[in-house]
């Protein structure tokens, strides 16, 4: 069985996709550590604290990895203007 090729680089680039998003993500948990939580929650030891540790970084990642995917995806879009 043949493997097309537009659908082999499809799934090369979700493939790349994931893991820049899962590395952003990390990055964001990474950073959001040296934030101090007990200044802003009540109980910042508590499981509803590293929940929320959990979706920050998750929201901070996404955000992070979507600007980084779009702006290499502008730039390979470059090259058709020259």
């Amino acid at each position: 069985m043949e493997t097309d090729p537009y659908n082999a680089s499809l799934g090369l680039s979700g493939l790349i996709n994931i893991f820049v998003v899962i590395v952003c993500i990390g990055l964001s948990w990474w950073g959001l550590q040296e934030f101090r939580f007990d200044m802003l929650l009540r109980r910042p030891k508590s499981a509803a604290a590293k929940l929320l540790q959990i979706f920050l970084s998750v929201a901070l990642g996404s955000l992070v990895a979507r600007f980084i995917i779009e702006y290499f995806h502008w730039s390979t879009w470059l090259h058709e203007m020259f």
